[in-house]
C-alpha cells in the first residue's frame, strides 16, 4: 500500500508533502511556490502518477513478492475528507480546519471536476470536429451548464473567454492555446518589409474613453451553495467611466472570479496599442503568437491576431504583457454554508378576540405561532371532516407567546393593577416599556387566558423588566380591556398563557355561516406539506366573538317607598367606542336591547327583556319570585346576532 498526495497550491509538485496550516510547525510553501491556489496542479500529480506507475516500463515485476514493484490499485490519495462536502469547510463554526481547504490536500469537492482540455476537447468531438489540438491548454473547469441546443461555438466561447484561451486554425488544424507573454521570436527592423514610403510598423492606440474602467462578471459560485454571484475590477485611475459586464454559466471561486475581471482589465488596457507590420513570407510565426518587437520605432511584447498572406505577411498584433496572465495569490475565502435545519413542530394558538383595531372581521378568528427556531414561515391548513385540508393563511413571522410563572389576581377595570408583578416565560421576542400616553393609546396589548376553555382577558401593560432569561415581568396593567372585563377571574393561576396581540397575530378567514361550527386546523413549516410531522392538529370553535357586546357599567339601584327597585346601567359600545365627539355612546348593535337576570344564591329567579337601560323590579314581583332579601341583579346587552354578551351585575340588599 502506497500513499501519494499533493496540495493544491501552485508549484506543489516540487514538494507533493509541504502544507499550509497556520496551528502547524510545519507549515511551509513548496519550492519556489507563490502561494496561490492551484487546483489543476493537484489534478495534474495524481494523473501523472496513476499514468506512470501503470506503464509496466516504469513499474517492473517486484523479486521479493508477486506483483508490480508498485500495485496501483492500492495506492491511496491523502486526503479524502468523509465530512461532507460543501458543509466541509463551509461550516466554520463546527470545523475549524476548513480554512486550509482551499490550499489544502484534500479532493474533497474537487474529483468530479474536469481539465479545460478534455471539456474542449469533448465539446468539439460532439460538433464532429476530430482534428483538435489541446495540448498547449490548461485549465480547471469546476463546473459548466449548458442548454443543450448550442452550437459548438456557443458553448466554447464562455470557457475561453474565462479561461484566456485562443483557437486559431493552423494547417488545417484548430489548435486551443493559453494566452500568455511568452514571445516566440523576435522581430528586428532586419526583418521588416517596407511597402512604398510607408513606414515599416504603423502604431495605433485607441483612445481612453473607449476603454471601461470597471469589469464586472457574474458566474455560480463554487465550495459553497452554487449560488449566483458577481465580482469586479476597477482600474484604479478612474479616467474610464465605462462598465463591460459578462456572464458565464461557468462554477468559479471567488478567487478565480477575482483573477479574471483583473485580467480582463489588464487586457483591454494594453490592447489599446496595435501594430501593423508586414515581414517575408519566411519568417516563422502564426496567429496566436507573441513576438517580441524591437524595431526602433517600437518596442515590447505583441500577440498576432490576425495574419493576411499576399506576398509578404501582413501582421496585425496588439500589447500583451507578462503580468496579466500571472494569477496574483488571494485570500482563502471560506464560503459559509446554510445551516441545515430540521423542521420542528411549531406552538400554535387560536384565540377567539374581541375587535382590537376596530375594522377586523368580527368573526374571524386570530393564530398566533412560535417556533424555535423559527421555520421562516409557517402554514395553516383547514378542514371540516379532518381530511379535505385546504389552505388557510400564511404566517410570516413568530409570535410572542409565554407562560405565567406567577398568578395574577383580580384587580378593579378601568384603573391601574398596581400589584406584584406578572412574571412571564415568553417562547422568544423582546418587549419593552411604554409611556403612559402610548398605553392609553393602545399600546402593549395583550392576551391571557386558558386555551382548553377559550376564555381570554385582554390587558396592557406599562411596564416590562427582563428578569431572567426570556422571562419578563409586566407591571401597571391596564386589566379586562376591550370588553372583557366579564371574564377577569378571581385569579389567573401560574401556567396560564399570555400572547402579545402585535401586528404578528394572523386572522384566519372563516365565513360568517360556519362560526360555532368545529373545524380542524393543521399548523406547520410553510416548506413542508400537510402530511409531515412537523404539523401540529388543533381543533377550534370559533364564536364570533368580535360580535359579543361589551358588559354594562356603572350598574345601580334604589328602592322606593312601595318596596320597588329600580336598576339602571350604562351601555358600552364594541363599535367606535372612544370616539367622544357625539357625546352619546354609539349603539353598536341593529336595536338597543337588554337580557336582566335576578339571582339568589346562583339559582335565576327572573329573566326579562328591556329595550331601555333600566329596569324596574316591583314588589309584586319580589313577592312573585320569592325573593325576601338580597338578590343579584345581571345585565348583558344583546345582539341580533350573537345574542347576550358579557353579564355585569349589582347585589341589592334588604
Amino acid at each position: 500500500m502506497d500513499e501519494i498526495g499533493c496540495a493544491a497550491l501552485d508549484k506543489a509538485t516540487n514538494q507533493p508533502n509541504k502544507f499550509l496550516d497556520a496551528k502547524s510547525s510545519e507549515s511551509a510553501l513548496p519550492k519556489y511556490s507563490n502561494g496561490a491556489r492551484d487546483d489543476l496542479i493537484q489534478m495534474q500529480y495524481l494523473r501523472a502518477m496513476a499514468e506512470f506507475w501503470r506503464d509496466p516500463a516504469n513499474n517492473p515485476e517486484a523479486t521479493l513478492y508477486d506483483g508490480q514493484m508498485v500495485d496501483p490499485d492500492r495506492m491511496f490519495v491523502w486526503a479524502w475528507d468523509t465530512r461532507p462536502f460543501p458543509h466541509f469547510p463551509g461550516n466554520a463554526a463546527l470545523w475549524s480546519d476548513g480554512k486550509n481547504y482551499g490550499r489544502g490536500h484534500w479532493l474533497s469537492g474537487r474529483v468530479s471536476s474536469r481539465s479545460l482540455a478534455g471539456v474542449v476537447a469533448e465539446v468539439c468531438a460532439k460538433a464532429g470536429v476530430s482534428d483538435v489540438d489541446v495540448s498547449e491548454l490548461y485549465g480547471f473547469v469546476r463546473g459548466y451548464r449548458l442548454n443543450g441546443d448550442e452550437d459548438a461555438r456557443s458553448a466554447l466561447q464562455p470557457l475561453l473567454l474565462a479561461s484566456g484561451v485562443d483557437a486559431v486554425e493552423r494547417d488545417g488544424r484548430l489548435v486551443f492555446k493559453n494566452r500568455d507573454a511568452h514571445p516566440v521570436s523576435v522581430v528586428t527592423p532586419d526583418h521588416l518589409v517596407r511597402e512604398g514610403d510607408a513606414g515599416q510598423v504603423v502604431q495605433t492606440r485607441e483612445p481612453v474613453v473607449d476603454v471601461p474602467g470597471r469589469v464586472r462578471l457574474n458566474f455560480i459560485e463554487a465550495d459553497g451553495s452554487y449560488q449566483l454571484r458577481a465580482e469586479e475590477s476597477i482600474y484604479p485611475d478612474g479616467t474610464a467611466d465605462g462598465v463591460a459586464s459578462s456572464e458565464v454559466a461557468l462554477v468559479l471561486t471567488q478567487s478565480e472570479g477575482a483573477q479574471t475581471t483583473e485580467r480582463w482589465l489588464s487586457e483591454v488596457r494594453v490592447a489599446r496599442d496595435k501594430v501593423t507590420l508586414m515581414v517575408p513570407p519566411s519568417f516563422a510565426v502564426a496567429a496566436g503568437d507573441v513576438v517580441q518587437l524591437e524595431t526602433g520605432e517600437v518596442s515590447g511584447q505583441f500577440r498576432v491576431d490576425r495574419i493576411e498572406d499576399a506576398g509578404a505577411k501582413v501582421i496585425e498584433a496588439v500589447r500583451v504583457v507578462s503580468g496579466a496572465y500571472e494569477a496574483a495569490p488571494t485570500p482563502d475565502v471560506v464560503v459559509p454554508t446554510p445551516t441545515v435545519t430540521a423542521p420542528m413542530p411549531v406552538w400554535p394558538m387560536m384565540l377567539d378576540l374581541p375587535l382590537l383595531a376596530g375594522n377586523e372581521s368580527p368573526e374571524t378568528p386570530v393564530i398566533a405561532v412560535a417556533a424555535s427556531p423559527w421555520p421562516g414561515s409557517v402554514a395553516v391548513y383547514g378542514s371540516d371532516t379532518g381530511d379535505d385540508w385546504g389552505f388557510e393563511a400564511n404566517v410570516p413571522r413568530a409570535a410572542i407567546i409565554g407562560e405565567t410563572l406567577s398568578p395574577l389576581s383580580a384587580a378593579r377595570v378601568g384603573q391601574y393593577d398596581r400589584g406584584a408583578a406578572l412574571e412571564v416565560k415568553l417562547s422568544g421576542g423582546a418587549l419593552g416599556s411604554i409611556g403612559e400616553a402610548a398605553l392609553l393609546n393602545g399600546g402593549n396589548l395583550a392576551a391571557i387566558g386558558d386555551p382548553l376553555t377559550g376564555a381570554w382577558e385582554v390587558f396592557q401593560f406599562r411596564d416590562a423588566i427582563l428578569v431572567g432569561a426570556d422571562t419578563w415581568a409586566l407591571s401597571m396593567r391596564l386589566r379586562g380591556q376591550r370588553g372583557t372585563d366579564g371574564l377577569v377571574p378571581g385569579v389567573w393561576p401560574v401556567g396560564s398563557v399570555v400572547v402579545i396581540l402585535d401586528g404578528n397575530i394572523v386572522p384566519i378567514p372563516l365565513s360568517p355561516n360556519r362560526r360555532g361550527a368545529a373545524r380542524s386546523y393543521r399548523v406547520g413549516p410553510a416548506s413542508k406539506p400537510v402530511d409531515h410531522p412537523a404539523y401540529r392538529t388543533l381543533d377550534h370553535t370559533a364564536m364570533g366573538i368580535g360580535l359579543r357586546p361589551f358588559t354594562p357599567v356603572h350598574l345601580g339601584w334604589r328602592r322606593d317607598g312601595l318596596g320597588d327597585v329600580t336598576v339602571s346601567w350604562t351601555r358600552q359600545s364594541r363599535i367606535d367606542g372612544d370616539f367622544w365627539e357625539p357625546g352619546e355612546t354609539p349603539l353598536g348593535e341593529a336595536r338597543e336591547a337588554y337580557r336582566v337576570r335576578v339571582r339568589v344564591g346562583g339559582v335565576v329567579r327572573r329573566e326579562v327583556t328591556v329595550v331601555t337601560p333600566s329596569w324596574v323590579y316591583s314588589a309584586v314581583d319580589q313577592l312573585s319570585d320569592s325573593i325576601s332579601g338580597a338578590f343579584v341583579v345581571e345585565v348583558a346587552q344583546i345582539s341580533d346576532r350573537f345574542g347576550p354578551g358579557l353579564f355585569g351585575k349589582v347585589s341589592v340588599d334588604d
